[in-house]
């Protein structure tokens, strides 16, 4: 069975996270500069088998889009274009990088391992992922 990949889109970093060949679990695979994003899914995509991307959608609390919505959809738009035949999801992505922090307290880290915003951003995306995963089974 294909993997889903999720994104944590940023303008300066991207977390990454993927589910296991069964998609039941998900598990950060990593966190790159974003202007190197694309090339990384190219070479990703050649070596595994992905089903479909699931990309965070970021919103206000009212569940209006954020800010930073329009950068994301803009690149939402150019990874259609470079992958047609790529199925996207859209998560919501509130509170991700709070569970993120959360996570990272509640794992024993460190402060200065805490602080590591490429860290957050892959457990993130893993967040979202499994969230998707688990809405999926019911």
């Amino acid at each position: 069975m294909p993997r889903i990949l999720s994104i944590d889109y940023g303008q300066k970093r991207t977390g990454i996270a993927v589910t296991d060949e069964m998609q039941i679990i998900a598990s950060g695979l990593t966190t790159i500069p974003t202007h190197t994003l694309i090339d990384f899914l190219k070479d990703y995509f050649a070596k595994e088998k992905v089903e479909a991307v699931l990309i965070g959608e970021p919103k206000q609390m009212n569940g209006q889009p954020s800010e930073s919505a329009s950068v994301i959809n803009g690149f939402v738009t150019h990874f259609s274009n470079i992958f047609p035949e790529m199925k996207v999801i859209r998560g919501d992505e509130r509170f991700t990088s709070k569970m993120a922090f959360q996570t990272m307290i509640d794992s024993g880290l460190s402060k200065k391992q805490r602080q590591n915003k490429g860290l957050i951003d892959e457990i993130s995306a893993t967040i979202m992922l499994q969230d998707y995963l688990s809405s999926k089974r019911f």
